[in-house]
């Protein structure tokens, strides 16, 4: 079970940390060349992030078994995203913008040939093994042609929509009334 609390209040007096997502079509124009794709996605990523000392009883919430506080980064946090993806550029410093693009807890390994391919995806787990993150096996997929990343299907021919998302679009109901229009958008 995923406990998600209404941080509302604490995100409003939470200094933004105005850390950077990087733009998806920037992180494509990498891939050009690359025949080879593994994706590793991590395992309830945030919770592998542990809350500083003192902010842990900021976390805190309770319900009817009683008053609990987190240990690691809860869903909900405004500044969740910018501190993932910190942590995870940091990681991958040196192999970014060559073999690897990280979205969030989302990681692409990219090559341009299967002997590269097979030392790029070794040093990216043994990466993760070190800075003791771990994945979600049964949503990682490796050794393959073309990929399902980010809403987009990335192969040696490039980069494209993802048909089950366009489809997804192209078939909602119409919108017969304002509130469903504002639902739709």
């Amino acid at each position: 079970m995923r406990r998600c609390i209404d941080y509302r209040e604490l995100n409003k007096i939470t200094f933004r940390n105005r850390y950077p997502l990087p733009r998806i079509d920037d992180l494509f124009d990498q891939l050009h060349g690359a025949m080879h794709f593994s994706k590793i996605n991590l395992r309830s990523g945030y919770h592998q992030l542990r809350v500083k000392e003192q902010d842990i009883s900021k976390t805190a919430f309770r319900i009817r078994y009683g008053h609990y506080e987190f240990l690691v980064m809860p869903f909900g946090l405004t500044n969740g995203p910018a501190v993932f993806m910190d942590l995870m550029n940091r990681v991958f410093y040196e192999y970014l913008d060559k073999f690897v693009i990280v979205f969030i807890d989302d990681i692409l390994v990219f090559s341009k040939s299967k002997k590269e391919h097979e030392h790029h995806l070794r040093t990216v787990l043994q990466t993760l093994r070190q800075e003791k993150l771990y994945a979600k096996f049964y949503k990682c997929e490796f050794w393959l042609s073309s990929v399902a990343f980010l809403g987009h299907i990335v192969s040696a021919n490039g980069v494209t929509m993802d048909p089950t998302k366009v489809e997804a679009i192209t078939k909602w109901p119409r919108p017969t009334s304002m509130t469903e229009v504002r639902s739709f958008l």
